[in-house]
């Protein structure tokens, strides 16, 4: 099964359809989660929002998610998914021009998100803030409207996307199902 934490994106709805195709999907609320729900979940997408981290407090966010920091669970964070993350491992969050529309985005190092799509794609993007790159990270992949556009932590159990896989086609559902299969990989049968 896979967790779905929805943060109040109006795009939600779009990634547990997708998940939905290849595992079980549960989904709840920001505010209304518990650690419990972790317990049979392989993995865990945390959704977008419709606040900016540099507008309101985060602290009420980071706290409902500092369980990502010891967790050894899968995690995607998409747009303000990938911001919380972030700021939990210490970067910094700030303005920039907003990216509302399809934007190519190059990747550059190997990251098991990535299988199976070329090295530029084109994802939509819909944010007016980036964050920099936490201790502990890697930068996977920027355009040129964002540089932190995917990152992944060393051990490749925790990944950031700033851009809405959820509704960006093919590409975006082949991320969303290589992110299922980081969680439960496929069983080959002999």
């Amino acid at each position: 099964m896979i967790l779905v934490i929805d943060c109040g994106s109006n795009k939600t709805k779009y990634i547990e359809q997708i998940v939905d195709e290849f595992l079980d999907v549960k989904s709840c609320a920001l505010f209304d989660f518990k650690l419990d729900d972790l317990i049979d979940a392989k993995g865990v997408i945390i959704s977008g929002a419709p606040i900016l981290v540099t507008d309101v407090d985060p602290q009420p966010y980071l706290d409902k998610l500092n369980w990502i920091k010891s967790s050894n669970i899968p995690v995607l964070g998409i747009c303000f998914g990938h911001q919380i993350m972030g700021l939990l491992h210490g970067s910094f969050s700030q303005k920039m021009n907003p990216v509302r529309d399809w934007e190519e985005i190059g990747s550059f190092e190997k990251s098991p998100l990535l299988n199976r799509l070329p090295l530029d794609f084109e994802m939509m993007e819909d944010h007016c803030e980036t964050i920099s790159i936490p201790p502990g990270f890697t930068l996977v992949a920027s355009s040129d409207g964002c540089v932190n556009e995917i990152m992944q932590n060393k051990e490749e159990t925790l990944f950031g996307v700033q851009f809405h896989p959820e509704v960006s086609g093919n590409y975006g559902r082949i991320l969303i199902e290589n992110f299922v299969h980081i969680c439960s990989p496929p069983q080959h049968y002999h």
